[in-house]
């Protein structure tokens, strides 16, 4: 029975890492290319086996190629002067990850996520907690940003927007997540050296955890995930110091406890879930010995801490201590749980375990970047493992709780790998680590098996060194063009200053941004705009944004119009499918005219939103530009566009005359003439029923 728990758990990685369960579950998310994956996984398995097998048998007619206890005699100096070897081996990775920040993703925040947490961090910068919006919110408005209530502010906890902020005092944020990430790294040592025995595998642990592509990765970009990690490590780190002293040591609880706070300020479900069994520790530990309440009430007390300035900025934003910022925005939906997500797909049982399958199939590629699966030694590990320590419990419950958590959450967390499951790195580096170990102790010093393991681990490594991360740098090195761009640099050289620059967005941008500009939030604009014709969706906002209709009535007039969802097809001969087209409608020319701009190419505002080169850059909206015009009399005006219709084409600023943006405003309003009487859309004779030439 005491084996039962590594046992369970090398049976969950297996089924979930290796069998393809989103496919056989109908519906939802799937891996299409799981049939790559096997052929993958055996041939990379099989070449890393036979090389390391022949390795193998040669070191045995060559001793020179093996030596019983090398790495014990490394880590026995690592012993010797742990502060300075866990130190060193930390700032060697804050160095790969600073690196890997401006090398491969140029310094800057390339997903809608960093972005606004970078914004955020900006604004914090600047003495604010949020930012007063404008009138008419559809030309700055953004996705994970929240703009209602007279407030702008990111929808996320502000913890690690905060550490931006220092950043950005500092003129380098981008440097914060390598620091964040050689502080996890210090953290996860301190920790190994009480919860691991064994010094050669606490030090292997050590650096496997460090130089471990998906923490590297993700350490160089300004996500939180790592931040938090780094902040639940300490908390841990602390507590395995203050449980291993005989004497209570409230100062390490204390500091134990604000580790776990300031994560919940970054990641409130990542600490929740690492925070219940170190608190169920703590509390175990002091009915036992009522001396230990001098760690447990400290640790309590710095919990608290940070989760009281976490509570302290949802009151002063979103208006109340428990409500979040992505609650406000998408509304209760985007709470753990099985029901409707925000934009009204149901998430059930089965659909989360479509999606933590889908997260353990990418962990077997993106953990380590080698030809071997990923989870395969941390499995082998587990099924030899005797019975777990209390440090071990601890970390595999965290582990588990976080797994049911993200089964509970209907988001599929998918950038740079499974960016949710990035707190089960520790867990899965620690057992890979003690593989060899685990074999010698069954097998013997320099056993076959042990040898094998040793030379498999060295031939995956350096495969995946030389084949697999050049590609992956590569990939991640130049995706996301347009967000790479550098807006204020492409103005300087244009001579653009103290501007008014209209952004053409993607018409599907341009509708969602009015719909949340009517007051209608997040969620009922995703389910609208994939359910209502896009150009009637267009003629409809424009009826409401001429009668100053907005909110509940905004709401109730555009839900009628879904009534024809299930004709809908993905808009044709464009560059942007999102938006839905009903089959066999014929458009108005100027809906024809948003498609033709489609296909000439647009690009993105959300980068530019933050520049601070004087220029105010706003979301090209045709004839509503003129309320931007008139605002701002004095400044010059500009458009900024693609030079071409090619995907990734850099964008370029086009002088515009004031006078053309009033002339064009006035022809598209002469002509559109939209209407929208009990709930029928009318954007023109060919689509006043629908569809052409017939009614339903």
């Amino acid at each position: 029975m005491r084996r039962l728990a590594p046992l369970a758990t090398a049976l969950v990685l297996a089924v979930f890492g290796f069998l393809p369960i989103a496919n056989w579950i109908p519906g939802g998310r799937q891996q299409p290319r799981y049939g790559a994956f096997l052929d993958g996984w055996l041939s990379g398995t099989a070449i890393v086996v036979g090389a390391a097998i022949v390795l193998a048998i040669v070191s045995r007619r060559f001793p020179a190629l093996w030596r019983d206890g090398a790495w014990d005699a490394l880590a026995e100096r690592w012993e010797a002067a742990p502060v300075r070897w866990t130190a060193a081996i930390a700032a060697v990775a804050t160095a790969l990850y600073a690196t890997i920040a401006l090398a491969v993703f140029d310094g800057r925040p390339l997903l809608i996520d960093e972005l606004v947490q970078a914004m955020q961090g900006r604004i914090f910068a600047g003495g604010r907690l949020w930012l007063p919006a404008h009138a008419e919110p559809a030309f700055f408005s953004m996705t994970n940003v929240v703009d209602g209530g007279g407030k702008v502010f990111g929808q996320f906890p502000p913890g690690w927007s905060a550490v931006l902020a220092i950043g950005e005092l500092l003129g380098a944020p981008w440097v914060m997540g390598p620091l964040a990430g050689g502080a996890a790294v210090a953290a996860f040592g301190a920790w190994l050296r009480v919860a691991e025995p064994r010094r050669g595998v606490a030090l292997g642990a050590l650096c496997l955890f460090a130089l471990c592509p998906f923490i590297a990765f993700m350490s160089g970009s300004y996500m939180n995930h790592v931040p938090a990690l780094a902040c639940m490590l300490a908390g841990l780190a602390c507590m395995a110091w203050a449980f291993a002293s005989p004497a209570p040591r409230p100062w390490l609880g204390f500091a134990s406890g604000v580790g776990f706070g300031l994560a919940a300020t970054m990641r409130p479900v990542d600490a929740l879930a690492f925070a219940l069994p170190a608190g169920a520790w703590y509390l175990a530990r002091a009915v036992r010995d009522l001396r230990r309440w001098g760690d447990g009430l400290p640790a309590l007390a710095g919990v608290l801490v940070p989760i009281a300035g976490l509570f302290w900025f949802n009151a002063q934003t979103t208006g109340a201590p428990l409500t979040f910022g992505y609650v406000a925005l998408w509304g209760p939906q985007h709470a753990l749980g099985f029901h409707l997500s925000p934009w009204g797909t149901a998430h059930t049982p089965a659909m989360g375990a479509q999606l933590v399958n889908l997260y353990f199939l990418r962990m077997q590629t993106n953990l380590f970047e080698t030809p071997l699966p990923s989870l395969l030694p941390a499995i082998v590990a587990l099924g030899f493992a005797p019975k777990l320590s209390a440090h071990e419990k601890c970390l595999l419950a965290a582990s588990a709780i976080l797994a049911l958590c993200y089964w509970a959450y209907f988001h599929d967390g998918y950038y740079l790998g499974a960016r949710f499951f990035t707190p089960l790195a520790p867990l899965l580096v620690w057992f890979t680590a003690r593989l060899p170990a685990l074999l010698r102790e069954r097998f013997g010093e320099g056993a076959m098996p042990v040898r094998v393991t040793v030379y498999g681990f060295g031939v995956a490594a350096l495969v995946g060194v030389g084949t697999i991360l050049p590609l992956r740098v590569k990939d991640y090195g130049t995706g996301l063009v347009t967000m790479r761009w550098n807006g204020e640099a492409a103005a300087r050289a244009a001579g653009v200053r103290d501007a008014l620059v209209f952004v053409r967005e993607s018409w599907g941008s341009q509708v969602m941004s009015r719909l949340w500009g009517r007051g209608v939030s997040r969620g009922d604009a995703e389910v609208l705009y994939k359910r209502i014709d896009l150009c009637a969706l267009d003629s409809a906002i424009a009826w409401m944004e001429a009668g100053g209709t907005s909110g509940g009535a905004a709401l109730a007039a555009l839900r009628p119009m879904m009534r024809d969802s299930a004709a809908l097809v993905p808009m044709p001969d464009t560059p942007d499918p999102s938006g839905r087209k009903l089959s066999g409608a014929t458009y108005p020319e100027r809906c024809l005219r948003r498609l033709a701009e489609d296909r000439a190419g647009f690009t993105l505002l959300g980068p530019l939103l933050a520049s601070r080169d004087g220029n105010l850059y706003a979301r090209d909206l045709h004839a509503r530009d003129t309320l931007l015009l008139n605002e701002h009399p004095r400044r010059e005006t500009w458009l900024l566009k693609p030079a071409t219709s090619e995907e990734g084409a850099t964008p370029v600023f086009v002088r515009v005359s004031r006078d053309s943006v009033f002339e064009a405003a006035r022809g598209e309003t002469a002509k559109a003439g939209p209407s929208l009487r009990s709930g029928r859309q009318e954007t023109g004779p060919s689509l006043r029923l629908g569809r052409r030439g017939g009614g339903h």
